[in-house]
């Protein structure tokens, strides 16, 4: 199932400019996807990160994976807007080559496991076919109304 920025906008709260993902492929329904964004030289943070050389910064990158875990775990669950996805934590993060402006990403997740509304899962990101970053993260899935 292919996913465009609307729809992502249906199963995630996050809007620019903390919205890192623009397209989305659910791969295996609530376990698996990828999600893609071309990260153009104007991006808000490359004015001070760093100036003369910019990168995006490393959190981006992961927040994209968990973002497009979010997306991957909200699709297959009932619509309800009252529920949100929110970071646990973030572990074995690595960052293996520098994301430059105009390049675009592919991050690709995959669900490790399942307790209750906790979810784990691994991610990487790609430039090309070039691994650039990886991690493992878990997030919570809530309802929006006890924040």
């Amino acid at each position: 199932m292919n996913l465009n920025l609307e729809d992502i906008k249906k199963l995630i709260p996050h809007r620019k400019p903390f919205l890192f993902i623009e397209e989305c492929k659910i791969i295996e329904n609530g376990t698996i996807g990828e999600s893609f964004r071309t990260f153009y030289d104007d991006e808000y943070f490359f004015e001070g990160h760093f100036p003369n050389n910019p990168i995006v910064p490393g959190v981006v990158i992961v927040e994209a994976m968990a973002q497009t875990a979010g997306v991957v775990v909200s699709n297959s669950l009932e619509k309800d807007k009252n529920k949100s996805v929110l970071f646990m934590s973030i572990n074995k993060a690595k960052f293996r080559k520098p994301v430059y402006p105009n390049h675009k990403i592919r991050f690709y997740v995959e669900m490790l496991n399942k307790k209750r509304n906790v979810y784990k899962f691994s991610g990487q990101a790609y430039h090309k076919e070039i691994l650039v970053s990886e991690s493992e993260f878990s997030a919570m899935i809530t309802n929006s109304n006890i924040l």
